[in-house]
């Protein structure tokens, strides 16, 4: 929440307007604000009074926020809106590449880009003054050896990034590949090479009067196998899935790269099959026509009851041949550990591989501690990161490679030693 800071009024502070240019910020930074609901804000800061500052903070609050997560960026632009100097500073340098000595050395919080593009659109950044340097004097720095800014958005975070570098980074995603190793079937086909087939060599023999004056061969037919997309959109990961459903819809629509199908399933507090919404070539058509399915997004989170459901209904549609298994979520549910457990084991025995994508990975400190943690990490073949380009890029590696347990084992050592 917005520190109770003294709010310094002018003399005719023109509030109505105030708080539609306010509105108005808050829309760029992505909020659906419509002119109904500025009216609404203005009728309620009108009976409720401009008394305190933390009244006027929730009562803008109750009006213009209707989803959990945008509440932190209405609280960074109402912070920074409603005249706090030194935040100011902080969403300019939040806008710049850091050098250190010259801004303070503060990574920028979740949605604060989004924020400081919303209400500094267009705005170039203040010169500062330093007081301990002569006015002549020249700072040069080389930039010849600082990362490129693709290669800068490769490793930040999706929650720290602004909204055109949100843009960019889907556009990167979706011309990445996710190219998987094809394997084999119980299908013969003919081959030069391989295992010699006794039926089809017989049946030629018999057809020469019983000579057999060749030997016909065989090899396994090379097939891939389906990708299952579990996608956990609770408010906690609704950053990141939205993110990675992107990238999920353009491997669903590259044609000839391996995967025989894509089947994707959202969960929150129910479980929805978005797989024919995925196939839509549209992205933007796509991801809406799934949100519209998808009726608990930003919800709780029922790891286990989806888990159930899935087994349940869809586990013998989708799991035959091999499938791969993509576990998007952060672990944090509120159900049954124990019948959680059961639910990951039975699904890890119908998988060929199941790989946990966790974007609390990012936190070098992160140790599995949660109870919905703990029950499903046993039941994986691979555990990773999912919150940057850079994570997802490594998906790769570890479709195509068995052994690839990714944290996995590091994960085990601090659970024992824990326990």
């Amino acid at each position: 929440m917005a520190e109770d800071l003294p709010l310094d009024l002018p003399d005719d502070p023109k509030l109505a307007g105030n708080i539609t240019h306010f509105a108005r910020a808050l829309r760029r930074a992505g909020l659906s604000i419509g002119p109904a609901r500025v009216v609404e804000a203005v009728e309620a800061v009108a009976a409720v009074g401009f008394t305190s500052r933390r009244d006027f903070y929730w009562t803008l609050h109750a009006c213009f926020v209707s989803r959990p997560e945008q509440a932190r960026v209405f609280a960074q632009i109402f912070r920074l809106y409603w005249r706090d100097p030194r935040y100011l500073e902080h969403m300019m340098a939040a806008m710049l590449p850091a050098i250190r000595g010259v801004q303070e050395d503060r990574p920028a919080t979740p949605a604060e880009k989004r924020a400081a593009e919303a209400l500094l659109d267009g705005a170039e950044a203040p010169e500062r003054e330093d007081a301990s340097q002569p006015e002549e004097t020249l700072v040069e720095v080389d930039a010849s050896l600082t990362m490129s800014a693709r290669e800068r958005l490769r490793t930040l975070d999706f929650e720290q990034m602004s909204l055109a570098e949100m843009a960019e980074a889907k556009r990167m995603l979706a011309k990445l590949d996710l190219p998987v190793p094809p394997m084999p079937s119980r299908r013969n086909v003919a081959a030069a090479r391989g295992r010699i087939d006794v039926a089809r060599t017989m049946k030629a023999a018999l057809r020469r009067g019983g000579e057999a004056d060749r030997l016909y061969r065989k090899t396994p037919r090379a097939r891939y196998p389906n990708l299952v997309v579990l996608c956990d959109i609770s408010g906690s990961m609704s950053q990141y899935s939205r993110v990675i459903l992107h990238f999920l819809h353009a491997v669903a629509n590259r044609r000839g790269k391996g995967w025989a199908q894509v089947h994707g399933f959202t969960f929150g507090t129910r479980l929805t099959n978005i797989t024919r919404h995925l196939a839509t070539r549209d992205v933007d058509a796509a991801l809406a026509a799934a949100g519209a399915q998808a009726q608990d997004w930003e919800g709780g989170t029922r790891i286990g009851a989806a888990l159930a459901a899935f087994n349940r209904d869809w586990s013998r549609r989708v799991m035959g041949q091999g499938a791969v298994v993509l576990l998007i979520t952060d672990g944090l549910d509120r159900d049954d550990p124990a019948e959680l457990a059961r639910q990951m084991q039975r699904l890890h025995l119908t998988a060929r591989r199941v790989i946990w994508l966790n974007p609390l990975l990012r936190w070098d400190g992160f140790a599995p501690k949660a109870a919905g943690i703990c029950a499903m990490l046993p039941h994986v073949d691979s555990f990773r990161a999912g919150h940057s380009i850079a994570s997802l890029e490594t998906l790769a590696e570890a479709i195509s490679r068995p052994d690839d347990v990714g944290e996995k084992a590091r994960m085990l050592a601090k659970l024992n030693a824990e326990v």
